[in-house]
């Protein structure tokens, strides 16, 4: 029977990064992981071209945490990126966040917004903070496709606050202190935090809880309605279905590494991606050829393909009540971004795991007889 003071259930980044803390306390932890590998959706790998892809989807890191920054680079050297993004527009590609000169131009400089008062959705959110025009062009379809719902049965909460680039800036977060990929890619960044910790793989904890034994305290990183057999009902879900298209005779097809779809006429998919542009130059370099990924929304039954919580009152009122299901029960912490039923940024998962990994190491009954305690 696998078994341990702290047994940890999933190894992506919040798993990860509260096992390595515990272990470096000296506490006794052990994780088990569902994949045939660890690190969750934080993984990579190499296509025969030799062209590096991000498994899940593009990883962008950056964080204006120092702390974040030093827990991170003690596993890995990182280089420098900076995203840029590009939006197709009426067939041409354009800024996102959106540049200044291009509202100037199609839509003029003293638009006012559309909608006033208090937004109950998302459509009306969007209206409040941004001209019609962009909002049609940009945003409402896109997130039709990300949710495949309409735009105004949507959560407010979702529309963030509208950012216009005055100098028609590039990059995606140009104010960010910390910006990188891991030099040895992903994968190998959290192969390097979890290494010496005990890891059981390819254990599906859901099937196989009966077979373990947490002597002090259970952590739980996965669906928080699956940890109770769906009991109230089930969360629901958004994922990206993946095609990778290789073009052997084309070194680059985009003019950056995301292109964003978001009109219904460019089809189902709401981003092209083509991994080059998030290598090294010198690697990318000489190698022939250039692959693109398009990632296409879909409502995934597998929690093995969760990735975005969905934004409605509907879900997030049922989370609440699992979430009081959870903290009723002994011995049990549900944390990450399926836990908590919340996005979270890679910084900011890392952010939140090391303040819930220094809550455990305080409340630890065997604090005063362990090792940096």
């Amino acid at each position: 029977m696998p078994k341990a003071d702290y047994l940890i259930i999933g190894s992506g980044l919040t798993g990860s990064v509260i096992a390595r803390t515990l272990a470096d306390a000296g506490r006794d932890v052990l994780v088990v992981e569902r994949r045939d590998h660890v690190g969750g959706n934080v993984h990579d790998h190499t296509h025969t071209s030799g062209i590096h892809i991000h498994t899940y989807g593009p990883h962008y890191f950056r964080t204006n945490s120092d702390r974040v920054w030093d827990f991170v680079t003690r596993f890995a050297e990182f280089f420098k990126y900076e995203a840029s993004l590009k939006t197709l527009v009426d067939g041409q590609h354009e800024n996102w966040p959106i540049a200044a000169s291009y509202i100037a131009k199609h839509i003029g400089n003293d638009w006012k917004p559309e909608f006033t008062g208090t937004p109950t959705n998302f459509e009306q959110a969007a209206l409040s903070l941004m001209p019609r025009g962009i909002y049609e062009k940009f945003i409402k379809e896109y997130n039709e496709k990300q949710w495949g719902v309409p735009a105004d049965t949507l959560s407010a909460d979702l529309c963030k606050r509208f950012d216009v680039r005055a100098d028609d800036e590039p990059r995606l977060k140009p104010d960010c202190k910390h910006q990188g990929i891991p030099l040895q890619g992903y994968t190998h960044l959290m192969q390097q935090m979890i290494q010496g910790i005990p890891v059981e793989l390819n254990f599906d904890y859901l099937k196989r809880r009966s077979e373990t034994q947490a002597r002090e305290l259970t952590i739980f990183t996965g669906p928080i309605d699956s940890l109770f057999d769906y009991e109230l009902g089930k969360l629901h879900y958004r994922g990206q279905q993946r095609k990778h298209t290789f073009l052997p005779d084309t070194h680059n097809a985009q003019p950056c590494g995301q292109v964003n779809t978001p009109m219904h006429s460019h089809g189902p998919s709401i981003r092209t991606l083509e991994w080059k542009h998030m290598m090294l130059p010198a690697q990318a370099q000489p190698i022939s050829g250039t692959l693109l990924t398009t990632e296409t929304p879909f409502t995934p039954n597998d929690p093995g393909e969760y990735e975005y919580p969905f934004p409605d009152n509907t879900n997030a009122q049922l989370y609440r009540r699992y979430r009081e299901m959870a903290d009723d029960t002994e011995r049990l912490l549900v944390c990450g971004r399926l836990g908590e039923y919340r996005y979270f940024d890679m910084d900011q998962a890392i952010a939140r795991a090391l303040i819930l990994a220094q809550r455990i190491l305080r409340h630890d009954p065997n604090a005063d007889r362990l090792p940096n305690g």
